[in-house]
């Protein structure tokens, strides 16, 4: 299928990055910017390259419009609504494909990979395609990127730097809280396999942190 659809990838991909670009809604937000989009999308073909059996029989066109467009709609980690982003930026993704004249057969399948990729909406991911869009996403949040995008989000909260388990007052806590959580949740086996590594230099920081941590008066 890959082969198939490779010249349509080409074509599409300015398109979806113009897409993006035009939302303008995280012009302000470094954390889930076009460098972020960019990244998820590179994290999904890896993925797609590394599946086996099912693994590899992912629609690369949906995955790839999914990516560009999951966070056309991006409200704060501590604003209200915030379970409802993913909905929201669905809704915007299919209208936005619609008018670009995208294939109209694919078009719930990319709202359905756009709303299962949040972690906050907590929706089971029932395609492949959502599956290797929300592993690819949680990847950026692990390693040493999702490190930097940690600390850059709690900046823009105004948090602490660390003290109990809570993820919204202390940066360092969203390691325990919700990143160490992350590779037994992804649905592919080369997600799991890279979300691992990428954890344990997130822990391997934490440790050495909380050493210096303690140390001071």
């Amino acid at each position: 299928m890959r082969d198939a659809v490779a010249p349509s990838l080409a074509a599409w991909q300015p398109v979806l990055i113009a897409i993006a670009s035009a939302a303008s809604v995280n012009d302000n937000d470094g954390a889930h910017d076009l460098h972020h989009l960019h990244r998820v999308w590179t994290n999904a073909e890896a993925l797609m390259a590394a599946g086996s059996g099912a693994d590899a029989d992912a629609d690369p066109l949906i995955v790839m419009a999914a990516c560009y467009l999951h966070d056309l709609v991006n409200l704060p980690k501590n604003h209200p609504e915030r379970a409802t982003a993913s909905r929201l930026s669905a809704a915007r993704a299919v209208a936005a494909l619609a008018a670009a004249g995208f294939p109209a057969a694919r078009l719930q399948a990319v709202a359905h990979a756009i709303e299962a990729h949040s972690f906050s909406a907590a929706l089971p991911a029932r395609t492949l395609e959502a599956r290797l869009v929300q592993d690819a996403d949680r990847l950026d949040g692990l390693g040493a990127i999702g490190l930097a995008r940690l600390f850059y989000i709690a900046g823009q909260m105004g948090s602490a730097l660390a003290h109990a388990l809570d993820d919204r007052a202390y940066a360092l806590d969203h390691i325990v809280v919700k990143l160490a959580r992350l590779p037994a949740l992804m649905q592919t086996a080369a997600g799991r396999a890279l979300a691992g590594q990428r954890l344990a230099r997130l822990l391997a920081f934490r440790d050495e942190f909380a050493l210096e941590w303690g140390r001071a008066p």
